[in-house]
């Protein structure tokens, strides 16, 4: 059966093939491919550069045109090339390497020098780097971009609704009352620490061979310091150079990030469950979009469908990621391959983690709060001002005050005039009494409206560091 969109069993590259399109550049066996040559030919060029290695002398301009065209021009029938030869090889990257002098056979200078080609290295020592590069270049193209987007929108609908008046739910029961925009303004500070510890995560790479103790480069040129060469060369890549390693990369900084995605999806997730309730009560209104159905059968729904969805692919997701943290930095001994194939998927785990947040952010564009609904619930919920009641007959040294608004207010349906007739019997100023009196569920809103405006302000200059939430110094 021919594989297209419809054919496809992954829903990665079927149902949702248009919103990964971008990722197939990095991450197919075409992307992987691609990065493997980069590395070959980029670590062909480091030697040549190095006085130590004489046989492989500085190399002219011709040939590195030729090395840069190799890289620039790569297409689907180079890595077709390398496809071909892998079914006779059985090994990846040892295909690269045959391809490569292939290439080289071409031009006088790099066929007199292809033996140099993926000199003294294991498969390893090119695939970490091939997948360093591919990471780092997904989380500045791709995850960047749609990431911020996402939490820039969020902190938009928070600014919009800072001061709209909302019921809070603790256990789902009424609650001291809050602002719609101070609790989208909570996620968007969980949010943004949470990008903060994705971008902080450091991307490493080693090239030191076999067993990661430059055995074949120390015995070949004893007198070339390999350690300082092979980490600048890893550098230059964007990678942080890895010294201390086996055969392979150790994978900690993958597990790190990985963990560090997953959290980021795991605030998401709750945002996704939280809007959902909000739209199931009312609080949240969906524009309904042109020719769209809600259902096959009742004509009047409107569903949430982009934050179920999310919901959805974010769990699928973030079983992967789990997966990936817990697996990869383990490794039998110097080297076993476990981690070879579960590495392939790490473009599965990423692409479902976009088509999450992209069904987020069209969630979030069909958002239009509904003050009505809001003001009914709230102005109806006269018992949370129990709290501030009992606060204040605290203060003026009354017995037993909880126990007092407890018995008036819990589990009962209470009015204004109830509460004014307990005011009225207490022994406390006259003042104080008449402030009670005058006090509403609607205004009762704390600081609510101000920590979401600070908040917003720290974001836009970019002020905002992990804990400010818990920090925070207006």
């Amino acid at each position: 059966m021919e594989l297209t969109t419809l054919t496809a069993i992954s829903p990665v590259d079927g149902r949702y093939a248009e919103r990964c399109n971008t990722l197939r550049r990095l991450f197919s066996e075409h992307g992987l491919i691609a990065h493997r040559v980069l590395v070959e030919i980029r670590w062909f060029e480091c030697l040549a550069d190095h006085p130590g290695i004489p046989e492989l002398p500085p190399l002219p301009a011709l040939a590195r045109q030729r090395l840069d065209h190799l890289i620039e021009q790569f297409d689907l029938q180079a890595s077709g090339r390398i496809k071909t030869i892998e079914k006779q090889t059985n090994h990846d990257v040892k295909a690269v390497e045959y391809f490569l002098q292939e290439q080289f056979d071409t031009d006088a200078f790099l066929a007199r020098h292809k033996n140099f080609i993926h000199f003294a290295c294991t498969s390893e020592d090119i695939n970490n780097l091939a997948y360093g590069l591919m990471i780092r270049r997904f989380r500045e193209e791709e995850l960047a971009p749609v990431s911020t987007a996402l939490i820039a929108e969020l902190a938009g609908l928070a600014r919009r609704y800072a001061t709209q008046p909302m019921l809070s739910r603790t256990h789902g029961q009424p609650a001291s009352p809050t602002t719609l925009g101070k609790e989208l303004a909570n996620t968007v500070a969980r949010l943004e620490n949470a990008w903060q510890q994705i971008t902080a995560v450091k991307l490493y790479g080693k090239i030191n061979g076999a067993v990661g103790n430059f055995n074949a480069h120390l015995y070949t040129y004893p007198q070339v310091d390999w350690e300082s060469l092979a980490g600048n060369f890893v550098i230059r890549l964007g990678l942080h150079w890895q010294a201390l390693t086996t055969q392979i990369e150790p994978h900690d900084y993958l597990a790190e990030l990985c963990d560090a995605m997953s959290r980021f999806n795991t605030i998401l997730i709750d945002l996704c469950r939280d809007i959902w309730g909000y739209i199931a009560i009312g609080y949240f209104k969906q524009k309904a979009v042109a020719n769209e159905v809600g259902s096959s059968t009742m004509p009047h729904k409107v569903n949430p469908i982009d934050f179920e969805n999310a919901e959805g692919n974010l769990g699928v997701a973030n079983a992967l990621l789990h997966h990936f943290a817990t697996k990869l930095p383990l490794s039998r001994w110097q080297r076993d391959l476990t981690d070879s194939t579960v590495l392939r998927n790490l473009g599965v785990a990423f692409a479902t983690s976009l088509i999450a947040y992209h069904a987020v952010r069209r969630g979030l564009a069909k958002l239009e709060a509904n003050p009505r609904r809001l003001d009914e619930d709230i102005n109806q919920a006269w018992e949370v001002l129990a709290e501030p009641i009992q606060t204040v007959m605290r203060r003026y040294g009354i017995d037993n005050p909880y126990e007092q608004l407890k018995a008036l207010t819990r589990g009962r349906a209470i009015s204004a005039a109830t509460l004014h007739e307990f005011i009225d019997g207490l022994n406390i100023p006259v003042t104080e009494k008449n402030r009670l009196k005058a006090l509403t569920p609607r205004q009762y809103l704390g600081n609510a409206a101000t920590q979401t405006h600070n908040l917003l302000k720290k974001l836009n200059k970019n002020e905002l560091t992990p804990g400010d939430s818990e920090s925070f110094n207006p």
